[in-house]
């Protein structure tokens, strides 16, 4: 990674560095996880906040294991999750979509946030296919 405060989430913390190749086993060996898409801090200095409160949350939150997406990996794989504004943590049931939250929040808005992701179903990725939308049925024959 780029500065010390990310390396140390991988070095102090022992947070894996996922890139493409190993990405699915991880996720999906999770029961729950928060994958952080840290983006370049110089360019996104709210990255540098996110990467010392993740640890904190991890705390609040034990069922979490965290990971950080490898610079090279995340372009590709923000597509998958469709969020456009970094940092994002993005949050995953055995490997399944729960939601995801982008920049820095206050306390109190990552634990409520955090609570309300992790009690909803999971969903499918929202970057992945285009919806389905059933057109409703005509009672006419175009007459």
């Amino acid at each position: 990674m780029t500065h010390p405060l990310l390396d140390q989430l991988t070095s102090r913390y022992g947070y894996p560095l996922l890139e493409s190749q190993g990405f699915e086993a991880f996720v999906e060996a999770q029961s729950y996880s928060v994958l952080f898409f840290a983006g370049n801090p110089n360019r996104f200095p709210e990255t540098l906040d996110v990467a010392v409160i993740l640890p904190e949350l991890l705390k609040q939150f034990p069922q979490l294991s965290a990971a950080l997406i490898a610079e090279e990996s995340e372009h590709r794989l923000q597509g998958r999750y469709n969020f456009n504004a970094w940092p994002t943590l993005v949050f995953l049931k055995q490997g399944r979509y729960l939601g995801a939250l982008s920049r820095v929040h206050n306390w109190d808005e990552y634990r409520r946030e955090i609570q309300r992701i992790l009690a909803t179903e999971p969903q499918r990725n929202p970057g992945i296919g285009i919806p389905v939308v059933a057109a409703a049925a005509s009672t006419s024959c175009g007459h």
